[in-house]
């Protein structure tokens, strides 16, 4: 996977999981400052305010991410080698489709809200 997508992937994984966080849990959150490596470098400086849990698949999903295989990075649905463990796939699955909901109906409000 290229600097650019990995970069981007991680960002997007963060935006969503902070997002469901924020939403879902009302445990005490955690401030972390971190360096993210790929490929023996430190590409990216990530901040973020997670509980534990999400915490923890977000680390987790970072850690996969910098074992993808792939060249192309495909969905990772419709990936044929997924490298995420089937109950971290339901997780992150039920993450994601929480945060996009949330985050298309917010582009619908700001659609709304110019008029």
């Amino acid at each position: 996977m290229q600097d650019k997508k990995f970069i981007s992937e991680v960002q997007t994984l963060l935006k969503f999981i902070q997002l469901y966080c924020d939403d879902k849990h009302d445990e005490k959150k955690e401030s972390v400052s971190l360096e993210v490596p790929y490929k023996g470098r430190n590409l990216l400086h990530v901040n973020f305010d997670l509980c534990l849990t999400c915490k923890e698949t977000f680390l987790y999903c970072i850690q996969r991410l910098q074992e993808c295989p792939h060249e192309e990075k495909p969905k990772c649905r419709t990936c044929k080698t997924p490298c995420y463990e089937r109950p971290k796939w339901k997780e992150l699955a039920k993450i994601m489709r929480h945060s996009g909901m949330k985050l298309g109906l917010l582009k619908i409000k700001k659609l709304f809200s110019k008029s």
